[in-house]
């Protein structure tokens, strides 16, 4: 029975846990979409946080967890859009000069 119960409960903390970093990215994936603007993004930032996102989302794969798995899906195409929008803009923004 407690494992039963430990088991659901880690269920619940990681689907929490996979909403807040879903949330935690829209709001600036959203900005950057509308704005294009990525000046004040760190480059490093957005690769290496895409890069996690794609091995948390392979280990998600493989333990068949659904929560990291989903979560991480998500992060790292959100990820992934910030950081080409960044290099397309740091890429202008040296051909300009």
């Amino acid at each position: 029975m407690i494992d039963f119960l430990a088991s659901h409960l880690a269920d619940v903390v990681g689907y929490i846990a996979s909403i807040c970093m879903v949330l935690g990215y829209l709001p600036q994936t959203v900005r950057t979409i509308r704005t294009r603007s990525t000046d004040d993004i760190a480059l490093g930032t957005f690769l290496l946080m895409g890069l996690g996102g794609l091995f948390f989302l392979i280990q998600g794969l493989l333990l068949s967890n659904w929560p990291l798995f989903l979560c991480n899906l998500l992060t790292t195409c959100m990820s992934s859009i910030i950081f080409g929008i960044k290099m397309h803009n740091d890429y202008f923004k040296r051909k300009a000069k």
